[in-house]
């Protein structure tokens, strides 16, 4: 490992040096209002989808796009960020504020055994503290929030952790980067379960209802130039309202 860790190609991948100070420090999409309107509208969907519409999993597959964007973005946010100890303070207030209606919004019910899954402010947060380790060479750092994420009940567990890897590594080569993309999600295609509704039956396959995250990839790898403007904490801002608004009409309707 030390030899490996020695070579000029691990710290290219690693060194925040090799990262210009100005121009495009990545080749992959830099229309991240766009990626983010995007994928809060599918988030919406999919939680409109969990909350209120269980039968119908299409909800769901329309928002299987949203956590590989938001992983993306928070690449694109750490390597553009000029503090990133004030990009993960923001991220970690709103992750406080947004559990409890995380939780009341999915679970109202049933809130005392539910209360530690963690949403995905908090997994953000942490894999943004492991990308940190990791462009920081800290390697203590990077491995210790893997674990956390792993082995607490995090939405979407250690898997931002990866995407954000693999958009960190292959920056500056979004063909490489689709590729590995791609092949995190083939698996998919045979790893479903019978029993879950959510799974697709194609032939003799069973294939699980995350193969939808292929879809982010062309918005992900593929430039656009939308000029749209939003201002930032319009992003941060929707999670915790829109799970209020989930809670409230889930009182309502008492479902």
């Amino acid at each position: 490992m030390s030899k490996f860790t020695d070579s000029k190609a691990w710290k290219y991948l690693t060194t925040p040096d090799v990262i210009p100070t100005d121009g495009p420090r990545l080749k992959t999409n830099l229309d991240t209002n766009l990626l983010k309107l995007i994928a809060i509208i599918s988030m919406l969907i999919d939680h409109v989808g969990g909350a209120f519409f269980k039968d119908m999993p299409i909800f769901r597959y329309a928002g299987r796009l949203a956590f590989p964007i938001f992983a993306y973005c928070l690449t694109v946010g750490l390597l553009y960020t000029s503090n990133v100890k004030k990009y993960l303070i923001r991220l970690g207030i709103f992750a406080l504020v947004s559990q409890p209606l995380y939780i009341m919004a999915f679970h109202p019910y049933d809130w005392r055994e539910e209360w530690m899954n963690m949403n995905i402010f908090f997994t953000l947060f942490v894999s943004l503290i492991a990308m940190v380790g990791f462009k920081e060479r800290k390697w203590w750092l990077f491995i210790a929030a893997f674990l956390l994420l792993s082995f607490i009940n995090f939405d979407y567990s250690a898997n931002g952790v990866v995407l954000m890897l693999i958009f960190y590594i292959c920056r500056n080569h979004p063909a490489i980067g689709a590729l590995l993309y791609v092949l995190q999600y083939i698996p998919a295609l045979w790893s479903g379960y019978p029993d879950d509704p959510k799974s697709l039956m194609l032939g003799g396959l069973c294939v699980d209802w995350t193969v939808f995250a292929l879809l982010s990839a062309p918005l992900i790898f593929l430039r656009t130039n939308s000029k749209i403007k939003v201002n930032k904490y319009f992003f941060y801002a929707f999670y915790p309202a829109h799970l209020a608004a989930i809670w409230i009409v889930r009182m309502i309707l008492h479902v």
